[in-house]
């Protein structure tokens, strides 16, 4: 079976394109490759960008996730539902409503972080499309009460930032970031800081803990849709010059005087800022845990990828031995739309495969009376059947699901909604829905009603992500009460079948045609 949806050498995500319909299989190469054509696919394109077209385009304004289709994933999973009995409430079915399910949960260890809802944001750092859309998604994950993580390099991407003896003193961006956040606090939810090489050489987790008030530092292992640092694109001279100063790998180097008359002659028409590879050790991990927690960290988590199985155990063990309060495994396929585009779908263990090998290793380390911190799964998830089937697969290790590139949606269709609305160009599938923003959004008067004179302040991207979270903790709350969970903690494997042999060998959950079957034939026969 072929893993290709598509055409490997011409993605939308390239804007790239075969002239023919029926190319190459795997190399996508037209199977007639025509002298005289202008160079549509990716192979083509490149012969005169370059590595312009290594990423999703255009680059700083999407978000990206791969395409490629692996043998097995989270739709090979069914959920379970019954007729009998209710778990977590009285089986009365005036009781056992599905309004009534709780979707709360804690996670950590000695510092507890309430969430309303057991998803959180991917890493959103100093990217462009981070950036701009900063209030809507930190206002938005507070009024929703669930998490929201400031990725990395932030302070050394600030323009404005302020450093003494290369640590930073100031940075109004990082400050700005926080503060969206804590202003609109209510008890659920938190703000972690992620921390990479270059974060750690310029002291921005004891800058934030500090000077802001942060309680959350979270260790990062490389990228979750990828084994390298993060890149971001700079359109300036004087930025990548800037940026290499302050210790940045910065590619083509922006000293180079011949590349100088490259850029002024617009052949080069940007530079790439990328963050170093992590090499992780045992002993630093440690001494990195201690360090935090002495500057005042109350809560420690890592943020590891796609790498392969040993460097999953190695993550667990230290994260075990360490005491940490949270683990958070991202797999393959995801990204934010910084990820090189063929290491996006060509790198790494897939999330499904990744969840099940680390439920082996949980399991294995619960049994020998370890330590095993808090689970968090990332990876493509986007609606609440995918939380319900991460949650059940990895119970009862796996607390939560982090929501990359789903939870970055919302921030920007209610953005764009209201400028569209000011500029008078809504377009007609969304302006059915009423003629001012009060009535396209469904959740207005419930937020009007609560925050008051208030509600003027939070920016209607956050009201869109508030709308999106109530539908998926409704939707959730659909999915536990036909399984009769009515409460998150009670979520287990028990409540999954695999669909194809394949995916039970993979996933340790029951084929469909072999579930309950022993039990179902006593109450036939009995």
């Amino acid at each position: 079976m072929s893993v290709y949806p598509g055409q490997p050498n011409a993605s939308s995500a390239t804007g790239t394109r075969n002239r023919v319909s029926d190319p190459a299989p795997y190399s996508g190469i037209c199977s007639v490759c025509l002298d005289g054509c202008p160079g549509f696919c990716e192979v083509g394109k490149s012969s005169f960008r370059g590595r312009e077209i290594l990423y999703p385009q255009p680059f700083g304004k999407v978000t990206a996730g791969a395409t490629k289709k692996y043998p097995v994933d989270y739709s090979h999973l069914n959920i379970q539902g019954t007729c009998v009995g209710a778990v977590g409430i009285e089986p009365d079915p005036d009781k056992a409503t599905f309004p009534a399910v709780n979707t709360e949960r804690e996670i950590g260890r000695n510092y507890k972080i309430k969430l309303r809802i057991p998803i959180f944001t991917g890493a959103l750092g100093s990217t462009d499309i981070a950036k701009n859309n900063w209030n809507e998604l930190a206002i938005g994950a507070a009024i929703s009460g669930i998490m929201v993580v400031i990725g990395e390099n932030v302070v050394g991407m600030d323009p404005d930032a302020e450093f003494k003896n290369g640590k930073v003193i100031k940075s109004p961006e990082l400050e700005r970031r926080v503060k969206a956040f804590k202003d609109w606090y209510e008890g659920y939810g938190e703000v972690i800081l992620q921390q990479n090489i270059e974060d750690s050489r310029l002291g921005s987790a004891e800058y934030a803990i500090e000077k802001l008030g942060v309680n959350c530092i979270e260790i990062k292992w490389g990228q979750g849709a990828k084994d390298i640092g993060g890149e971001v694109k700079l359109k300036t001279l004087e930025r990548a010059l800037e940026l290499k100063k302050r210790g940045y790998i910065v590619v083509p180097d922006p000293e180079d005087p011949v590349i100088q008359e490259a850029f002024k002659k617009g052949e080069i028409k940007e530079f790439e800022r990328h963050s170093r590879l992590g090499m992780v050790d045992y002993d630093d991990f440690m001494k990195t845990v201690e360090y935090y927690r002495k500057v005042g960290a109350k809560f420690i988590s890592l943020k590891t990828g796609a790498y392969r199985v040993t460097d999953l155990a190695r993550a667990l063990r230290f994260a075990s031995d360490a005491g940490i309060d949270l683990v958070t495994i991202d797999g393959a396929g995801g990204g934010t739309g910084m990820s090189p585009w063929r290491m996006m779908n060509e790198w790494g263990i897939p999330t499904i495969y990744l969840q099940s090998i680390a439920y082996n290793f949980a399991k294995e380390l619960a049994a020998r009376g370890k330590y095993v911190p808090d689970l968090a799964i990332a990876g493509g998830f986007s609606l609440e059947d995918h939380i319900f089937k991460a949650l059940a697969l990895g119970a009862p290790f796996f607390k939560a699901v982090c929501m990359g590139r789903a939870l970055m949606i919302p921030a920007f269709v209610g953005k764009n909604i209201a400028n569209w609305y000011k500029e008078g160009k809504l377009p007609p599938e969304i302006k059915k829905y009423g003629e001012s923003l009060e009535q396209i959004f469904i959740n207005t008067e419930v937020l009007k009603n609560k925050y008051g004179k208030d509600f003027e302040k939070i920016p209607w991207g956050a009201v869109a992500m508030y709308t999106f979270v109530e539908r998926l903790t409704i939707g959730l709350k659909q999915l536990m009460a036909g399984a009769r969970k009515f409460s998150i903690e009670y979520l287990d494997r028990n409540d999954l079948v695999a669909l194809t042999k394949e995916a039970a060998e993979v996933t340790g959950i029951p084929y469909v045609m072999e579930a309950d079957m022993e039990k179902a034939y006593e109450i036939l026969l009995g």
